[in-house]
């Protein structure tokens, strides 16, 4: 399995245009941070964890040109804006693509996208076969999915674990129960807005505690603000096998 991060970055504090910040004006790529996305790659095809803003733009960095499902973490824009792109996998591909989301992330998605789901739908509008997912794993075709319910101040939100891999974003509290599912992953991602406290999201500094805690072999930060700093800075500052994840970086999970 390929585990390639499409996006690590989030809307939380983007700043204004022409912002003179170092992050702004920081000529390394890895401070050039995309909204939040994953791509799975497997045996049986690609799966994709949320459809921010950029989902056209990652998918055509990253060359991908298949897509078996589409999986959501919640409702919230900058993790389904670009769910319209997906027609384009609906014209090479030649079928719809399969949905994986909770009953309320599904409800904004029908709000949003409400032509994708008209009775009379307009030609070439994105064709979609919803799946509803709740707290119990599911499977897209042999490949085992549990989901790790977090909350993000009060809404939950989905996280999911495949085999030795758990991906969680947008959260800042976990329970004990969903922290087991969590533990004896391998490789485990977190959020880690900023260094300061916030309402929905870990700090740094509450990220870095749980990665300890749950003590996976290798812990990667994502859906960073740029408040947090720039990468080389951060990354320098944290624990051994805890790292800053940037866009496109891949890891290969045996």
């Amino acid at each position: 399995m390929k585990i390639t991060f499409l996006g690590t970055g989030t809307s939380q504090g983007v700043p204004i245009i022409a912002c003179q910040c170092p992050i702004c004006l920081s000529n390394n790529p890895k401070d050039n941070r995309l909204r939040s996305s994953l791509l799975i790659q497997t045996h049986n095809g690609n799966l994709v964890i949320d459809s921010g803003p950029d989902f056209r733009q990652q998918m055509l960095r990253q060359k991908v040109t298949d897509l078996r499902a589409l999986l959501f973490t919640h409702g919230h824009k900058d993790h389904t804006a670009g769910m319209d792109d997906i027609r384009a996998f609906n014209y090479i591909l030649q079928k719809p693509i399969d949905i994986y989301a909770d009953k309320a992330t599904i409800q904004v998605l029908k709000k949003d996208f409400d032509y994708a789901f008209s009775d009379k739908k307009y030609p070439g509008v994105p064709e979609l076969e919803i799946h509803e997912i709740i707290n119990q794993p599911f499977c897209i075709d042999q490949t085992v999915i549990t989901p790790i319910e977090v909350l993000h101040y009060k809404l939950p939100v989905y996280g999911f674990r495949i085999n030795d891999f758990t991906y969680i974003t947008d959260a800042n509290f976990i329970s004990d129960t969903e922290k087991n599912k969590i533990k004896g992953s391998r490789i485990l991602v977190l959020n880690a807005l900023r260094k300061e406290p916030h309402i929905s999201h870990f700090s740094l500094s509450e990220a870095i505690t749980l990665a300890q805690e749950i003590g996976a072999e290798q812990t990667y930060f994502t859906h960073i603000s740029h408040q947090l700093g720039l990468h080389e800075e951060v990354q320098s500052q944290l624990p051994e096998n805890i790292y800053l994840a940037y866009d496109g970086l891949t890891i290969e999970i045996n």
